[in-house]
């Protein structure tokens, strides 16, 4: 078979005008990036701000495997199967980090015959979004570091600095760094990090703001330093959240892009969901409801964290909510969750099949609790055994939960329709839903409903110094705001190792700090850093271009 980037290089692409059109938008609604990129203008939102919403589609999945299992795939996939069944569709993706790009997964745009195109564009530096994103973020950590060294008239503490620097790549080098070394003319020496791009307060506050105006407030009210005495220091004190917002006055606007059959597909944003809250931008969601009828988006990982940060902080943020969620899971990663090894996945073992299968019960329950329908996505492997597949539909159907044998990979729109079509039996479908926790509760109590009702932890324990930063936010004021954790993507628990629906187990919040430009607190777990290192044979070992221009390796 075809590797991805050989389909995408084959695939028949329409100039980006053709998909608007799709879309009801014209030549003037864009702002072209060469023939198949565009951003969408700004006054699109006035212009549509009294068009009624369509409805919205959440895929989310089971706990995967480290190779991840075709949650963007399936949700291109059903994009696709949208349009072919004549509903007027699109997708709402987040972009791809360079980090995971060059490091574990390659591209990631979708695959096989469920992609977004340009594949390589999207996958490389695409419009330009996080270049923006990496060169604001790095404006105020430069600007902080200008104000110690000219005379630190604000009186900032060098030790309480909560700023860093980032960069959209995988380097775990960086993570912790000595800088202003060399003599005085060189800054003051101080400890500082970097973190990925896609882990920043920067890259949250773009996913979350509702126009230009809402992005430079969002950028003031961010919480760089507190000072000797412990006095907050907010970005506005720098003075250059102007500058910040002229950087990123392009990137926040919506990027349109296409499948591989052509519908559209609006990619902005890319926060990861293990590290931050794993959804694309509020405009980018709400722009794509009032232009189509039925948008579907994704939520990184599991529905532990993904999907559960959709639904407490993005449709909070947002005002919108989902109508149905799609769950994506397949054998492998069941088997997985039930003890099989990695190197024998491809190998029918119904034993662990049947362990691992209460993984995706838990997720079923965890998007129930929402008061929302839901649907399994069973994602098919070539490796799948007919008895493998045959189990995992019978325990859906013992659930109550209708499930569709999903084969967009190789057949792309096509293998998406028996999906499509329980999506548009589910959206006509009333529903209760109900974030999962109301903001009045404190952060510990917000923590512990997490743990407990998505995690099915024994509740949550903080480490000393997180106990005493979980009260001085408190005492800052900001008890109010929803929660973010940052958790292993590949268990219920904070314990990669834990697979399955592990019971007998605590949540341990080892640090917890406030990203109050983009208003949720981040409360950090277990091993998850905000800066992940390559592997041993990173993903970009295997790509070149040649001298023609043909790119190879990138999937």
């Amino acid at each position: 078979m075809k590797t991805d980037v050989e389909i995408a290089q084959a695939a028949k692409m329409l100039p980006i005008e053709e998909v608007a059109a799709k879309l009801g938008l014209s030549e003037s609604d864009l702002e072209h990036y060469g023939k198949y990129k565009a951003k969408l203008s700004s006054d699109l939102f006035d212009r549509l701000a009294d068009r009624p919403d369509g409805k919205l589609v959440l895929v989310t999945a089971i706990n995967p495997t480290p190779a991840g299992e075709g949650k963007t795939t399936v949700t291109v996939g059903l994009g696709q199967a949208l349009q072919r069944l004549g509903k007027r569709a699109a997708i709402a993706l987040r972009e791809p980090s360079l980090g995971p790009v060059f490091g574990v997964k390659g591209g990631a745009a979708g695959g096989g015959y469920a992609q977004v195109l340009p594949m390589e564009d999207i996958n490389l530096h695409f419009t330009g979004d996080m270049h923006a994103i990496t060169a604001a973020n790095n404006l105020l950590c430069a600007a902080l570091d200008n104000h110690l060294q000219q005379g630190n008239a604000l009186g900032i503490d060098p030790r309480q600095i909560l700023l860093k620097r980032c960069m959209d790549m995988n380097d775990r080098a960086l993570r912790n760094i000595n800088i202003g070394l060399g003599g005085r003319f060189n800054g003051v020496p101080r400890e500082d990090h970097f973190q990925i791009t896609v882990a920043s307060e920067v890259m949250a506050i773009l996913c979350l703001a509702s126009d230009r105006a809402d992005l430079r407030a969002r950028l003031e009210k961010m919480l760089v330093a507190f000072t000797g005495d412990n006095r907050p220091v907010y970005a506005k004190e720098l003075g250059v959240c102007g500058a910040m917002t002229l950087l990123l006055k392009d990137a926040v606007n919506p990027n349109l892009v296409q499948t591989l059959e052509n519908s559209p597909a609006f990619m902005h944003g890319g926060p990861f969901a293990n590290i931050a809250h794993g959804c694309n931008s509020v405009r980018a969601t709400k722009l794509a409801l009032k232009l189509a009828d039925i948008t579907v988006t994704e939520a990184g990982f599991g529905s532990d964290l993904g999907a559960e940060k959709f639904l407490d902080i993005k449709c909070r943020a947002a005002g919108v909510a989902p109508s149905c969620v799609v769950i994506v899971a397949t054998a492998r990663a069941l088997k997985y969750n039930g003890g099989a090894a990695k190197a024998g996945l491809a190998e029918e073992n119904l034993e662990a099949l049947q362990r691992g299968i209460v993984n995706l019960r838990a997720h079923i329950e965890n998007m129930r609790r929402y008061g929302l329908p839901v649907i399994v996505a069973l994602n098919k492997f070539a490796t799948d055994t007919d008895a493998e597949l045959a189990l995992i539909q019978e325990d859906c159907l013992r659930l109550g939960a209708p499930a569709a044998l999903t084969e967009v990979f190789a057949k792309g729109g096509e293998g998406g329709e028996a999906l499509a079509k329980l999506v548009c039996e589910a959206i006509a479908l009333p529903n209760s839903f109900c974030p999962l926790y109301p903001l009045t509760l404190s952060l510990e109590e917000k923590l512990n409903a997490i743990a407990t009702k998505i995690y099915r932890a024994d509740g949550v324990q903080f480490t000393p110094a997180a106990r005493k930063s979980l009260e001085r936010l408190e005492r800052l004021g900001y008890g109010g705001l929803p929660v973010c954790v940052a958790k292993t993507q590949y268990s219920l628990s904070d314990d990669p190792a834990k697979l399955g629906c592990p019971e007998g187990f605590t949540i341990t919040v080892r640090d917890i700090y406030v990203s109050a430009g983009a208003g949720f607190v981040v409360a950090l777990t277990g091993d998850v850093m905000t800066m992940p290192g390559l592997p041993k044979e990173p993903a970009a070992n295997r790509m070149d271009i040649s001298d023609e221009g043909v790119i190879t390796g990138l999937f």
